[in-house]
């Protein structure tokens, strides 16, 4: 579905002059900044594969999105997505592509949803039984009835949302790009928004890529991220292959033993263990020498682990 080699995004900026004859000297001086955005970023995605793309802000996320949909083009490298080059066939490309953008929306604000959403399929030429056979399925699965006909500037974010997803997959593209689809919803909410996107993918075939700072989105939804900082791409697979951190035991001691040979410690006083394989053969062992007060498993956590490589 996409092919990306070498992708590679350079902004030029003319550099500017302070003082009294500083914006006249910023009009005559032919000097300019040069800011690496994106580089030498390579991937593949596959039909149907659910990806999320993650890093910091300012690591080069939403300068790539912009390239794969059209709106910037690239310094340098090659883009195919569905076998059209964006930038080249903007129109083409955009009748495959659905977006959502978490901080904006597509919808118009004075009309009602279901306005916004007939708008979009004229402007997609839907005719009127594939427009109504898309609302029907879109209504269902996204609960519209009780705000289709409110204007859009009414909507609760929950409700807004459900209404840009609606209109991003009512013409059935394809490719669909989330951009922190989930930003301010409550847990109701983001639970909605995440069925949707696996019911889409799994009836559709839809690709999905995902960019968005929250991690559980990611884990719901994601088995590969492809991890960039910097412009540069850091780490791309499969979530097991990053988070490959053993399982851990948190044990509380009755009393303060002497010694727990070759234990580290929490910043809790917990006697921290690695599970490998006998876990109760551990809780036995631990049990036969010292009085067990609590004890907990923890599982590695995807957040944990990309907070340490962005720290690093």
């Amino acid at each position: 579905m996409i092919r990306v080699e070498g992708l590679t995004k350079v902004f030029r900026r003319p550099r500017t002059f302070s003082g009294p004859l500083g914006a006249l000297r910023t009009l005559v001086t032919r000097q300019y900044e040069e800011k690496t955005a994106v580089q030498d970023v390579s991937f593949a995605i596959d039909e149907g594969e659910v990806i999320g793309y993650l890093g910091p802000n300012g690591a080069g996320k939403s300068t790539t999105i912009k390239m794969l949909t059209g709106i910037l083009t690239p310094t340098s490298g090659t883009v195919q997505v569905g076998g059209l080059v964006p930038w080249r066939d903007r129109s083409a490309n955009a009748r495959n592509v659905g977006v959502v953008f978490g901080q904006r929306s597509q919808l118009w604000w004075d009309l009602p949803l279901i306005e916004s959403l007939r708008l979009v399929g004229s402007l997609y030429d839907l005719s009127a039984a594939r427009l109504e056979t898309s609302l029907k399925k879109l209504r269902d699965l996204l609960a519209l009835d009780d705000f289709l006909h409110t204007p859009v500037r009414q909507l609760s974010l929950g409700q807004r949302m459900r209404g840009d997803l609606a209109a991003a997959v009512l013409y059935e593209p394809p490719l669909l790009y989330l951009d922190e689809p989930t930003v301010g919803l409550d847990v109701l909410a983001k639970e909605a928004v995440r069925e949707f996107i696996v019911e889409t993918n799994r009836t559709g075939r839809t690709t999905v890529i995902l960019t968005t700072h929250d991690l559980a989105d990611v884990e719901a939804l994601c088995k590969r991220i492809i991890l960039i900082d910097q412009g540069k791409v850091l780490f791309d697979g499969a979530i097991d292959a990053l988070v490959n951190e053993p399982r851990r035991l948190m044990v509380t001691l009755e009393s303060e033993p002497q010694e727990v040979r070759g234990v580290s410690r929490d910043t809790e006083g917990r006697y921290v263990f690695d599970i490998h394989d006998d876990l109760p053969g551990m809780i036995a062992a631990i049990s036969a020498e010292h009085s067990i007060r609590d004890l907990s498993i923890v599982e590695p956590d995807l957040e944990s682990v990309i907070k340490g490589i962005y720290a690093r």
